[in-house]
């Protein structure tokens, strides 16, 4: 019986189950076969999605701190335990597709009493067993158990995707952050100088005032421009401070300050050509839609599981060992005992719950289609907007930085008037606000381009892999 139980657990284990999960098609992408941006995107065999983030932060002290967020940080640590306990779940839903073989020893005593003894005599019974077996294993002839396999495998291959889909926020989150930093430190160190200069004009109009050739009007106004960049100083000296503690949280700890920015945004080194590649390339590579897809697939697994549910199901117990009435005989021979009990079960009424659980899985598919199709128009309009900014934001750039050329140049020449008594002091004043507001619209510029090619390259699923 040894032998012909191996031969059943085989046998049981090859067989294969008949497909009653639909065919599953990738649906058909929901967006247009072109970014929506002003100018055509050329295309080429690599895209930022085969970028490694080490090709595109180039600066080693940013690198550094996006290193230090990859090892320490805690949402991400959360989003890899994710996995993990995913691929436990899946594990344990797997195990179902193979007989669980156990083995077990058992001892019984008993004693019968006269009263109810054949022969009148009271006696007592002592029965000994080894044995080695399966309980309830459930021939899969109709899918149920594997569709459930691969519904736990979509659903362990959705969390992988969606772990990686945190670290490229983290990577583009940190990015950011080290570059608002640096953009703020530039406005904080702007604010400093203007102060001074301010206070410097402050002093030569209060000269005047005091000499009786200088207006109070002028007075005022040199008063309300250094008290204003005087105010612009506390505000950003407050920002750098909250800029840095968002990325001691990003970075899971406080940062070395070798790998701290000081100012100097437009000098952060981040690779300027980021290709984008086909909509229908791109958008199929990234995290969250691969995840939507793995989604969609479980879903569609699910429904072969309730469609199984109509079938009969087909369970398997089955041991073979010995027993004995005394423990020293147990595995002597002609002690040898099995049994094989098959059990078929065919539902034939469930009060509708079959049908029920069919329509719910189908319904939960098409959500799931439809949860695929908006996680793909989501990415198409990201990438779509990214592009945009792109395509415009060297032009935003080069015209601030030609605005604040021309403020500065405006304000010497108000300053030589004032200084041959052709304009008064008010006239300087203006200028100095001007260059100012000029000044900080080119760091604010600056930072829109170089956070647009972080962002860029998230959209685009930036270190996806080809498969």
């Amino acid at each position: 019986m040894s032998r012909n139980l191996i031969l059943i657990l085989a046998a049981s284990t090859a067989l294969g189950a008949c497909a009653l999960a639909p065919k599953y098609e990738r649906p058909a992408l929901p967006v247009a076969q072109t970014w929506s941006t002003p100018t055509p995107e050329a295309t080429g065999s690599v895209t930022a999605a085969d970028l490694d983030w080490r090709q595109v932060l180039i600066d080693p002290r940013l690198r550094g701190v996006v290193d230090l967020a990859l090892k320490r940080n805690r949402d991400l640590r959360v989003a890899v335990l994710n996995i993990e306990r995913a691929r436990a779940q899946y594990g344990v839903q797997r195990a179902e597709l193979f007989p669980a073989v156990n083995a077990g020893a058992s001892e019984t005593r008993s004693r019968t009493p006269a009263s109810v003894s054949q022969t009148g005599k009271a006696f007592d019974t002592e029965v000994y067993s080894a044995t080695i077996g399966f309980t309830a294993y459930e021939l899969d002839l109709f899918g149920r158990v594997r569709s459930l396999n691969d519904a736990a495998l979509q659903s362990f291959l959705a969390t992988q995707e969606t772990s990686r889909s945190a670290r490229i926020s983290l990577i583009a989150e940190t990015a950011n952050a080290w570059l608002t930093l640096a953009a703020d430190q530039d406005r904080l160190a702007l604010a400093r100088d203007t102060l001074r200069t301010r206070e410097e004009s402050l002093r030569l109009v209060q000269q005047q005032v005091d000499g009786g050739v200088g207006s109070l009007a002028d007075l005022r106004n040199a008063q309300i421009l250094a008290e204003t960049a005087r105010s612009d100083v506390a505000v950003y000296t407050a920002q750098v401070a909250q800029d840095r503690n968002a990325l001691t949280l990003l970075a899971g700890g406080d940062t070395p300050a070798d790998l701290l920015p000081n100012g100097g945004l437009a000098d952060a080194q981040i690779l300027a050509d980021l290709p984008a590649g086909l909509p229908s390339d791109v958008l199929v590579r990234r995290p969250d839609v691969l995840a939507a897809e793995h989604q969609l697939r479980g879903a569609n697994a699910d429904i072969g599981a309730a469609r199984a549910a109509f079938f009969p199901r087909i369970s398997l117990t089955g041991s073979t060992g010995t027993t004995s009435t005394a423990l020293d005989g147990l595995f002597k021979s002609g002690t040898g005992a099995w049994s094989f009990v098959p059990q078929i079960s065919l539902p034939i009424f469930a009060g509708g719950a079959n049908v029920a659980n069919l329509r719910g899985a189908e319904a939960s598919r098409d959500i799931a289609v439809a949860t695929y199709e908006r996680t793909v128009q989501a990415a198409f309009r990201e990438v779509s907007d990214a592009l945009s900014v792109r395509a415009t934001v060297a032009d935003r750039v080069a015209a601030q930085q030609r605005l604040v050329t021309a403020a500065a140049s405006a304000q010497d020449l108000s300053r030589q008037r004032r200084d041959a008594g052709i304009d008064s002091a008010l006239t300087v004043l203006d200028a100095q606000r001007t260059l100012y507001t000029a000044q900080q619209g080119l760091i604010t510029a600056r930072l829109a381009r170089a956070t647009n090619l972080v962002t860029l390259y998230k959209t685009l699923g930036g270190g996806a892999p080809a498969a």
